[in-house]
C-alpha cells in the first residue's frame, strides 16, 4: 500500500520510516522537493549511525530508504492513505486538506497527526473521510498511536487506520470521542502545567522535578518531556485546553519566558538544562 505524509520534520520522517521498515511505498513532502530530500537524507544519515552500532543491517536500511520517496504533490494521487503533519495550527491544516480533497483518488483515508485539534473540525466540508492519527515522538520506538474518531468518522474508516497503524508495528488505542488532547495528551498535560508551576511558585528546580519522576518509575520526567515535544507545542496545547477545557491548563510562567525567548527544548539550543540520569 501507498501512504503520502505531508510534513518532514521529526514526525513526518519518522511516520515515512515506520511504513517504510514494513515494505509499504511512504511518499514524503515538505515546502519542497529539495527541502523533503534535506529531510531524508538526513535521516539516511541517522540510520547509518545506527548500522556502524550494529543495531541495523545495511541491507535493512537500502531497503527502507528505498521504499521512501521524494517526489511532487501530484505523485500522491493514488494513495491509499494520507497522513498530515504539518503546523499544529487548523487554518494550516484545512488549507492542504481542502487541495488534497481534489488531487486524491475518493477511496483515499486522510488522517492528522495532530494531538490536540478537532478531527471533526478538520473534516468539515471534505469529501474524504478524516480520521486521527497521532503518533508519538520518537515515532520509530514509542509504540503508541491513537485513533480519533470524528463526529462522521465511520466503523470502516476505523478498522482501516488501526489496521495500517498495527502493520507498523504500534499498538493503538481508539479515541471514541473526539475531544481536546484526545486521551494520552490529556493524562500528561495535567502533570506538565502543575510542575510548571511548582517552578513557578515554589522554586523547584525541572532537573529535580524530572528526578523525583524517574525514580518513582518513569522513564522521562514531565520537564524533560516538554523539552522533548518543543516547548512550543506543548504550550500550544496548554493554550487550548485552557480555552476549550478549564482554565486550570495556561501553561506555567516558565513556559511562558521559555517561549519567549524561543528557547524550545531540543529542537533548539540548550537552555540550560541537562539530560536526568536515570
Amino acid at each position: 500500500m501507498k501512504v503520502a505524509i505531508f510534513g518532514a520534520g521529526t514526525m513526518g520522517s519518522g511516520i515515512a520510516q515506520v511504513f517504510a521498515a514494513k515494505g509499504h511505498t511512504a511518499l514524503m513532502y515538505a515546502s519542497s522537493v529539495a527541502s523533503a530530500q534535506k529531510h531524508k537524507d538526513k535521516l539516511a544519515a541517522s540510520l547509518a549511525k545506527r548500522v556502524a552500532k550494529g543495531k541495523m543491517t545495511q541491507e535493512a536500511v537500502d531497503a527502507l530508504l528505498a521504499n521512501i520517496l521524494v517526489e511532487e504533490k501530484s505523485a500522491c494521487a493514488d494513495a491509499d492513505l494520507i497522513i498530515e503533519c504539518v503546523k499544529e495550527d487548523m487554518a494550516t491544516k484545512k488549507e492542504l486538506l481542502c487541495e488534497l480533497d481534489e488531487l486524491c483518488k475518493p477511496e483515499a483515508i486522510f488522517a492528522s497527526n495532530t494531538s490536540s485539534l478537532s478531527i471533526t473540525e478538520m473534516g468539515n466540508g471534505l469529501k474524504h473521510p478524516v480520521i486521527g492519527m497521532h503518533f508519538f515522538n520518537p515515532v520509530p520506538s514509542m509504540k503508541l498511536v491513537e485513533v480519533i474518531r470524528g463526529d462522521a468518522t465511520s466503523d470502516e474508516t476505523t478498522a482501516f487506520a488501526k489496521a495500517y497503524a498495527e502493520h507498523a508495528g504500534k499498538t493503538v488505542v481508539v479515541a471514541q470521542k473526539d475531544r481536546p488532547g484526545f486521551i494520552a495528551n490529556r493524562i500528561v498535560a495535567p502533570v506538565v502545567v502543575y510542575n510548571g508551576r511548582m517552578v513557578d511558585r515554589d522554586g523547584f528546580t525541572p532537573a529535580d522535578i524530572d528526578l523525583s519522576m524517574m525514580k518513582n518509575g518513569q522513564k522521562m520526567g514531565p520537564m524533560e518531556l516538554a523539552d522533548f515535544t518543543g516547548v512550543d507545542v506543548t504550550s500550544f496545547c496548554q493554550d487550548y485546553y485552557h480555552e476549550h477545557l478549564s482554565p486550570e491548563y495556561e501553561p506555567s510562567n516558565a513556559a511562558k519566558k521559555l517561549l519567549a525567548e524561543h528557547k524550545l527544548g531540543k529542537k533548539t539550543t540548550t537552555h540550560g538544562r541537562k539530560k536526568v540520569a536515570p
